[in-house]
Order: C-alpha cells, then sequence, then structure tokens
C-alpha cells in the first residue's frame, strides 16, 4: 500500500487499532461524538485475529482489552471482499462552531464490517478519507476487490481517495445495500440522540426528486438482448433453505433480504428475463454497468434500467398492454420494499442463468410498517410447494406461458 500522510490526530487513534484485536466476530454499533470534541473513531473489524474496536472518547491511559477468544458462534456472517463506502454531512449541527457533523462510514457487503469516523468540516478531504479506508483495510484479514459508494456529490473526492489504495477497485454504484440500511438504521438511532441534532436535515440516501428530469439514453448494443418479459419466482426460493444462491447465479448477485420487515414465504418477487443467443457476453457487460434496478416508468411508458449512481438506458416503450404488465411489476416491487430481479438466459429452459441479479429499488415506495405485506399470487392461487424443485430459473410465473409468441422483442433504433 502506497505511503500516505496522516494528520498526528489521526495517526493517533488508528495506531491502537492497527495493533489491537478482541471479542472475536461480533458486531458492534456505537454512537459518535460531535465534530468539536476529539473525533471518536469507531472500529470493528471481524477477522482471523479478532475484532478490532476503538474509540476515542475512552480514556487514552486505558489499555485496550485482549483476550483470545473462539471464532463467534452467533450467526456473524464472514467479512466480504465487496466493501461501501460514504462520507457526507449528517444531521446534526455544533451548537459551538454551527458546523455540521462530517462522518465517513464504511462497511462490507455481508454487514460485519463496521467503521465510523467522524470528521471536522475543515478536514473533509480525500487524505483523510484515504487514511481511514487503508487503516481498515490494514486491520482486516480479509482485503476488499471493491469499493462501491452511491453519491454522486463525492465523486471526485472520493475516486482520489481509493485511487491509490493498492489492490481495490472502485464502482460508483446505487447497490450500496448494507451501507443504506446502515445509515437509515443511524437516523433513527444514533443521530436524533445527539446534541445538536436538526430534524429538517434529516434526508438522506439516493432518492429520488420531483425535480428528476433526467432523459434515459439509448441502451447500448452490448446489453441489448433479442426479447424479454415480465416474469416472477416465489420469495421462498430466497430465503435460507431455497434454491437460489450465489452459487448459481452466474454473473450476477443478490442483494440482502431486508430482515426487519414480515415478508410472507408465499409471496413473489416481479423480475424481467432477458432471452438472448449470447447471454454469456450480455451478462458479462451488465455486470460491469452496476444495474441498480429495473423500472416502468408508467407515465412515460417506458422500461428503464438504472446503471451505476445516476445512468438511466431505455430498454422500450410501453404499449397499453405493456404497460398493464409494468403495473403488475411495480406494485409487486412495493409491495416487497423494492424487490425485485434481472435475469439474463439463453432461453426459458435454461437450468441456470448466464447472470441473476436480485436487486432492491432504493427508490420504491417506503414500507407501511403498521400494514402487513400483501401476498403476491400468480391469477389468485399460490401454488409454491409446486413451483420448489432444483430448477427454479425453469419455472417463471408469468402471466402466460414463455415463448416467443408471448415474450417482447427489443427495439431496433
Amino acid at each position: 500500500m502506497k505511503g500516505t500522510t496522516v494528520s498526528p490526530l489521526l495517526a493517533a487513534l488508528l495506531a491502537p487499532a492497527i495493533a489491537s484485536a478482541f471479542v472475536c466476530g461480533a458486531r458492534h454499533n456505537y454512537s459518535s461524538g460531535l465534530a468539536h470534541r476529539t473525533p471518536a473513531f469507531v472500529f470493528s473489524v471481524p477477522s482471523k485475529r479478532g475484532s478490532v474496536s476503538v474509540s476515542s472518547e475512552a480514556s487514552p491511559s486505558a489499555p485496550l482489552s485482549s483476550a483470545s477468544s473462539p471464532p463467534a458462534t452467533d450467526g456473524t456472517q464472514a467479512l466480504s471482499e465487496d466493501w461501501e463506502l460514504d462520507c457526507y454531512s449528517r444531521p446534526v449541527v455544533d451548537p459551538s462552531t454551527n458546523k455540521k457533523l462530517w462522518e465517513v462510514l464504511l462497511t462490507d457487503a455481508s454487514g460485519s464490517l463496521r467503521v465510523c469516523a467522524p470528521l471536522p468540516s475543515n478536514r473533509v478531504n480525500s487524505r483523510e478519507v484515504r487514511a481511514i479506508v487503508e487503516a481498515a483495510v490494514d486491520a482486516s484479514d480479509v482485503k476488499p476487490q471493491t469499493i462501491r459508494f452511491f453519491r454522486g456529490a463525492m465523486f471526485n473526492m472520493i475516486s482520489i481517495a481509493l485511487a491509490d489504495v493498492d489492490g481495490i477497485t472502485i464502482r460508483p454504484s446505487r447497490c450500496c445495500y448494507r451501507l443504506a440500511d446502515w445509515i437509515d438504521e443511524r437516523m433513527v438511532e444514533v443521530y436524533p440522540k445527539m446534541p445538536g441534532y436538526r430534524l429538517s436535515m434529516a434526508v438522506d440516501g439516493p432518492a429520488s426528486s420531483f425535480l428528476d428530469v433526467r432523459t434515459p439514453v439509448k441502451l447500448p448494443d452490448a446489453l441489448r438482448g433479442e426479447k424479454y418479459a415480465y416474469v416472477s419466482l416465489p420469495l421462498a426460493e430466497f430465503l435460507e433453505g431455497g434454491s437460489i444462491t450465489s452459487e448459481n447465479v452466474g454473473a450476477g448477485r443478490l442483494c440482502p433480504i431486508p430482515e426487519a420487515k414480515s415478508l410472507p414465504a408465499d409471496a413473489f418477487v416481479q423480475g424481467v428475463v432477458i432471452l438472448t443467443p449470447r447471454a454469456g457476453a450480455l451478462a458479462k457487460w451488465l455486470a460491469g454497468t452496476e444495474v441498480a434496478s429495473m423500472r416502468c416508468d408508467l407515465r412515460r411508458r417506458t422500461l428503464v434500467m438504472e446503471a451505476d449512481i445516476s445512468t438511466q438506458y431505455l430498454v422500450a416503450k410501453l404499449n397499453d398492454v405493456q404497460r398493464e404488465e409494468g403495473t403488475a411489476f411495480e406494485e409487486g416491487k412495493d409491495q416487497l420494499g423494492g424487490l425485485h430481479f434481472v435475469s439474463v438466459q439463453v432461453d426459458g429452459d435454461d437450468d441456470e442463468p448466464a447472470g441473476f441479479w436480485l436487486l432492491r429499488d432504493q427508490e420504491a415506495a417506503e414500507w407501511d410498517e403498521r400494514g402487513e405485506s400483501e401476498t403476491i399470487s400468480d391469477g389468485g392461487v399460490v401454488q409454491t410447494a409446486r413451483i420448489r424443485h432444483e430448477c427454479p430459473f425453469k419455472v417463471f410465473i408469468l402471466p402466460t406461458d414463455l415463448h416467443d409468441s408471448k415474450c417482447q422483442s427489443f427495439p431496433r433504433e
């Protein structure tokens, strides 16, 4: 890793974190100090040596505890090589300086890693962000291969910060699911309890705006299949004991299923299947775009693919029949908190797709915490037992059978 100039204060905070370890495998949540205090660096990195946890608000003379502990058996997931990063201001203002609290949040795709480092507003720069990331990488036995971030406003600073971190691919992406969940958690449980909290500032995440006037661009030829269709699969296939896992999704990825929500096992996840003889090549191209969601814009009558931080691709224009199918697709997404999928296959008889993405539209309608999710079924009949077998990708549930006369062709413009 290339050398980085670190401020003396940050170096003093990070040094004991890299040198000490205790409580193997546990994941911790901590509330942070205000920016006008000595910045609290909160660090939780599960590793083979143990979990590192440091807070500068502890007495500087108190020695850190360390013990030889067995690996965690509390269900904590293994640390992932895919990490997620955010650096932004929070809805907390220091009363003494009237400056916003800034934080660097770093987590991984499993949610096992959590690093929280507040930054004074006059030290928000790429050098400080790079120092925090490098410290986390050094302290972890599982090194990240990819770091994703979703904020377009911080694109330049984060790109510069991570450019010199060896062995890491930077991916601007809205697929920062664990990070989004953690930010939402802190918005509810942490920031409101801090002095200087401002409710009016508590709007965060990659939410859409009524001022969004982006126009989808033409779908690149490399991402264009021959035909597509709206389909669905049982939610049970994605849960523990289901048939769809990270081992059989090809070039795709599976987003985490929301744990805090009551999801009926007989619900159906809506999706779009793309059929093409060049499924392998298209799936690899799609993996490189950081596909975030598929969305039917019912007002404009278009099917849109959302990718990276802000890119929109026009997949197809919808006629009246397709618009009705798109309405059902969007309703199904809303009922499951934005969950949906994209599958790339040669045809409907493939045992496994070339690429399968379980996605969560973070711009979908919010969950109604007071109500129960409505069961999604095919024609009003739920037949979960019938469709659970070794090859779930062969049994998409469609309004009609999956054959050429019912699939929609990609427009050729």
